[in-house]
């Protein structure tokens, strides 16, 4: 159990410090395209290119974020007035949907990814896969995450 919560942990930061470096990436970037443009008339064809491939992999990795903090919309006020019997079954059903849509993810974005890349993102000339890679890799944080909440932490916890 002591492995499992380390690379637990070793996840959390992978995803957190990715996150938040690429954040401070697009934000220099798009800093330095403003400047560009402004300053020295002249854009740069990589830098929009570069800020939009971080911007997707940002939010995409912010759904991963979002399922493990539990940010994602739920209707817990309906669910609070049914019996604690049914809340249960909500809580199990809402998180088997949330492993399910992670698999999805993971799976067809992985067929996508390996689909798109023998085209190329003309201002970066990166195989355009590396935008796309950002879905698989999301949909096997939300699968993890998925499990995370079923099995790990428990059942009905949100609504006591």
């Amino acid at each position: 159990m002591n492995v499992l919560k380390s690379t637990n942990k070793f996840l959390d930061k992978l995803l957190l410090y990715t996150a938040l470096t690429m954040l401070a990436a697009m934000t220099i970037v798009i800093l330095y395209q403003v400047f560009s443009r402004q300053l020295l008339s002249n854009t740069p064809a990589w830098s929009e290119e570069l800020s939009r491939v971080l911007f997707v992999w940002v939010s995409f990795l912010g759904i991963a974020y979002g399922f493990k903090e539990k940010l994602h919309i739920g209707v817990g006020v309906i669910v609070k007035m049914l019996p604690a019997k049914i809340q249960t079954i909500c809580d199990i059903f809402s998180k088997v949907l949330i492993i399910g849509f992670g698999i999805l993810m993971l799976y067809y974005g992985w067929h996508f990814t390996v689909l798109m890349g023998s085209s190329t993102l003309g201002g970066l000339g990166l195989p355009t896969s590396v935008l796309y890679a950002a879905i698989p890799v999301t949909g096997l944080y939300v699968t993890l995450y998925g499990i995370q909440l079923l099995f790990v932490k428990g059942l009905h916890q949100e609504y006591e």
